[in-house]
Order: structure tokens, then sequence, then C-alpha cells
């Protein structure tokens, strides 16, 4: 398969061979976690949070839950992807419209560049949870437009381009608890404030994806179609376990899936993924990619405590979802 990522090189990602021996698909970074839970002077935790080229290095949005327990959006950059200085404060984000959702405490964030700036979406809390969405040119300075959906909504995860003439967007409408449902659906809109034309794209399986799915980070571009990493969750006796997988989901129709994991990819294994606030998860936010090699570099939050990293190669997931992995 000779598959062609549109996009620019990445050549300074964080990136770790393979370990010798190993024939894994995604393999964990050596370091981890990438990040601690005592990243800023109040944070209890810092999870499930996106990670963007930026400049010279990379920046990103992290979910800190402080130490009231309040979940906190905050900016963070780093030289080369691993080495994280992460800033005190939260985000103050500055509404267009502030009776359509203004910002209360958010979580889950998913970062990308569209067009002419980068988008920030998230868990909002308004009446309930749902999609935030908001832009920044500079990592400094943040503005919010309404609310996509009313309650209740998560997992919202924008295309990183128009397709058929309308921004996109996935996302699991859910219920107002730690919901015990939900599966990934497709929308459109013309302005990225009024979202229509809903589609189901999958739902929840079995095995290791059984109770409900969401996707993850920003889809992934490629000639064979586009490569959406997502979570899985299954209920065992000692509660929910959170693990991912991939999906290849068509180009010009999103909403039809070409292949999907029947194994996970990653799953709650090493003691920082099964010890922690909400042991045994495994949920990934951010992926980046080398497009003219494919590597992908994937972030994931780790028992609700820390930030993990992961690698894998673009042609190896596709490869292995078409052969029915």
């Amino acid at each position: 398969m000779s598959l062609m990522i549109p996009g620019a090189a990445l050549p300074n990602i964080p990136w770790q061979k393979r370990p010798a021996g190993s024939s894994e698909l995604v393999w964990r970074y050596s370091g981890n976690p990438v990040i601690g839970r005592d990243a800023t002077p109040t944070s209890n935790s810092v999870f499930n949070s996106a990670v963007v080229p930026f400049r010279d290095g990379f920046a990103g949005v992290f979910r800190i839950d402080d130490r009231r327990r309040f979940m906190q959006l905050h900016t963070g950059f780093s030289p080369d992807g691993i080495r994280w200085e992460l800033t005190p404060e939260p985000i103050s984000f500055t509404p267009e419209c502030p009776s359509a959702g203004s910002f209360t405490q958010g979580y889950d964030p998913r970062v990308l560049w569209l067009e002419d700036r980068w988008y920030v979406i998230w868990c909002n809390c308004v009446n309930g949870p749902t999609i935030g969405l908001g832009y920044t040119f500079d990592f400094r300075e943040f503005h919010q437009l309404p609310c996509a959906f009313p309650p209740f909504n998560r997992n919202g995860v924008l295309f990183p381009r128009k397709i058929g003439g309308k921004y996109a967007m996935l996302n699991r409408p859910s219920d107002n608890g730690h919901t015990p449902f939900g599966d990934i659906f497709y929308c459109e809109s013309p302005d990225l404030r009024h979202w229509g034309y809903h589609r189901h794209v999958m739902g929840a399986s079995n095995g290791w994806q059984a109770t409900k799915i969401g996707a993850g980070p920003i889809p992934i571009e490629t000639s064979e179609g586009w490569l959406l990493f997502y979570h899985g969750v299954l209920t065992s006796c000692n509660g929910f376990v959170y693990s991912f997988g991939a999906a290849l989901l068509d180009l010009d129709e999103p909403w039809k899936v070409i292949a999907r994991s029947g194994s996970y990819l990653i799953a709650p294994r090493e003691l920082y993924e099964c010890v922690g606030d909400v042991p045994n998860v495994t949920f990934p936010c951010a992926a980046l990619c080398d497009a003219p090699t494919g590597r992908i570099a994937l972030y994931y939050g780790c028992a609700d405590s820390v930030t993990g990293l992961a690698f894998c190669n673009a042609s190896e997931i596709i490869g292995a979802l078409k052969q029915g992995y």
C-alpha cells in the first residue's frame, strides 16, 4: 500500500523506535508519563489533553483538575513535545455571545489548525455537559463561540478541513452522568455556529468497546480515508475500562466506515494507566503526524491522572485495519 498523507512535514515530531522484539502496532514512550500530575503548583492531575505543532516547537491545551477538583483548561508549550511548561493560570475565554454559553468548567480538549486559526473543542459545562468551541491565534488570547449543541454531548472532534463545503464534527450524545452508553455521530455546519444534518457513524460493539465509544484525536486525512483513533469502554466487575483503537472513514462521506478495530491498540496495562483517580483508563486526545513518513505520536490520558505518549505508523495502522485487525 502506497499511502499518501496531505500536510506538512514534522521533522521534530517526538519519536521513539519500536522496542526490539515488539510487534505492537502502537508502542508506549519509555519515559511515560510524559506529563505528571504536579505540572503546575495547584494541579491535582493533568490528562486528556491536546497537542499541536506551533512555531518551532509545540503548544497545547491541557485538562488540569485543580486541588479544588475544578476542571480547567490551561495552555502549555514545549520545544520537543516531551518537556512541557504549563501555564499556572487557566485559560480565560472571551465569549462571542455569553447567553449562548460561556466557560464555566471544561475538560477533554481537542485542538486543530483550521483555515486561519487554531480551534479548541472541549466538553463545556453549561446546564450539563455540551460541546464548547473557541479559537486562538497565539495561544495567549482565546475567544469562545456559542456552544455547538444543547446538553448532553461529549467528545466533539472537528475535521481539519471542510467536507462538501461544510465544517464537520464528530460527537457523542450522552446524558448528565457518567454515561453508560454512547455512539459516534457526524454533523455539519455552514459557519461553526449552526449544526445539523446529523448522521450515525458507528456504535458500541463488543469486547473492549461494548459499552460506549467516542472520537479521540482530530482525524488524519490519508489517501485511503480519514484515520480516526477512538476510545472504547467495557463494563467490568470493577467498573469501566477505557481502551483505544482506530477506524478508517470515507474521505467524502465520513459517516461511512471503511474499516474498524476489532482488537484494541492500547488498553490499560502499565501502573500509571491502571492506578490513579479513575483506574484503568487510556484515553487518546491528540495525534501529531509527520506527513512524509506517516509517523504518529499519540498523547493520551492515563487513569485520569497523568498524560502518556505512544507511537505508531499510519500505513501500519491502516494496513492492519483493512486486514481485519
